[in-house]
């Protein structure tokens, strides 16, 4: 897929730098010709030895000191892609301004190639209106976002802006180049835990964090589909996608039925069995002694999608266990048919919620099944996808 592909690596300087040498090296064993092209700033936190060492070509510093007269117009025209990481503020706002100061940006102003941004910046400048503003604007001129993640950033924080581990990118790169297997399809993603309120205070939920649902998206959008995700938290994600917010079990089934009609539904939120049948309309009192909570069923919306599902859909669910995987995962799969059960054991070490990585056991209706080793979210994702679309295709 990568092999022959011309890429344009653009380096920019923040700390995250290193990575991009990880990401240089993963590009070049799948066969790929990278050009790095480093800012100034760049080189003040990796050396451009490193990526002469280990890219295709030698490190592109200058507009003017460049062999090639032009060669911004030579990078950005023969470039298969192009892919800046880590961006920093000042690189994603001179490209949404069309502000071309230096080769990089002048590169960017001047392909036609896909672009791939993968932001990093501490949480401060990321959440940062104008920051936000600018990502919106390149998303909406068709440039891939790969979202900041949560984790250590440098000076001892911790925060939204990480740049995306170079797995991350490396995959989105790879579906940024196939040409989108899903392109044109419309996939809605549902995200998070349920909440099911018992009065204004306090709510029945779960563990999940909604972090696979969100990879699951991310990972949609980069096959080309047009993707809504219904979700109960609020994460970083690309502008590209759309977002529902909800809250309990309820509005979840709601939003999902609106958008029924999508030619992939990938229910991966944890949606609650139970909910008070009385919600308190003021916060009760502990003087009067624990409450007597009385729960009744929530809708189940897996298997009403399994009920009205059409031939040309594709609907995908998940089953957190925690004992007896896959006899759980099989009997779920019949009982609300669907297409596809993504089975996981949330007891297992770095699986589940709360975690980076996942891993999984996809079961389709077919009876075939496959087994994911320990990952990241998004590749599980991609794992997920690859089966959806090999289904679709039939």
């Amino acid at each position: 897929m990568l092999a022959g592909r011309r890429i344009v690596l653009g380096v920019t300087g923040g700390i995250a730098a290193y990575k991009a040498v990880l990401l240089c090296r993963m590009l070049v064993d799948a066969g790929a010709h990278v050009v790095p092209v480093m800012t100034e700033s760049a080189q003040k936190f990796v050396g451009r030895a490193t990526f002469d060492a280990l890219a295709s070509e030698p490190v592109r510093t200058s507009v003017f000191d460049d062999v090639d007269p032009i060669p911004h117009t030579t990078l950005g025209q023969t470039a298969d892609l192009i892919v800046v990481a880590p961006a920093t503020a000042r690189c994603i706002g001179s490209y949404a301004s069309g502000i071309s100061d230096d080769l990089l940006t002048a590169t960017l102003v001047a392909t036609r190639a896909p672009v791939v941004v993968c932001p990093a910046m501490h949480t401060e400048m990321w959440e940062h209106p104008a920051i936000q503003d600018n990502l919106k604007t390149l998303a909406g001129r068709g440039v891939i976002v790969v979202p900041a993640e949560e984790g250590k950033l440098a000076g001892g924080d911790a925060g939204a802006g990480r740049l995306a581990d170079p797995e991350t990118i490396f995959e989105t790169i790879k579906s940024a180049l196939s040409g989108g297997d899903l392109y044109g399809k419309r996939v809605v993603v549902t995200a998070g835990g349920t909440r099911e309120s018992i009065d204004p205070v306090r709510y029945v939920g779960n563990r999940s964090t909604g972090k696979q649902g969100y990879a699951l998206a991310e990972a949609a959008l980069a096959r080309g589909a047009h993707v809504t995700l219904i979700s109960t938290v609020n994460l970083a994600c690309s502008a590209g996608i759309e977002v529902v917010p909800v809250e309990s079990a309820e509005q979840m089934s709601e939003a999902v039925f609106q958008r029924v009609d999508a030619d992939v539904i990938v229910m991966a939120a944890a949606v609650a069995d139970f909910r008070p049948t009385d919600v308190s309309n003021a916060k009760i009192k502990k003087d009067a002694g624990p409450p007597q909570l009385v729960l009744e069923q929530t809708e189940d919306i897996l298997s009403a999608l399994g009920a009205a599902k059409r031939r040309d859909q594709v609907i995908v669910g998940f089953a957190a266990e925690t004992e007896d995987l896959i006899s759980h995962a099989q009997e779920k799969l019949q009982r609300k048919n669907v297409d596809i059960i993504v089975a996981n054991d949330v007891s297992a070490p770095k699986v589940g919620f709360g975690h980076e990585t996942n891993e999984v056991t996809i079961l389709e209706a077919s009876g075939e099944q496959r087994h994911v080793t320990l990952r990241s979210k998004r590749q599980i994702a991609d794992e997920v996808l690859d089966t959806v679309t090999q289904m679709l295709a039939k």
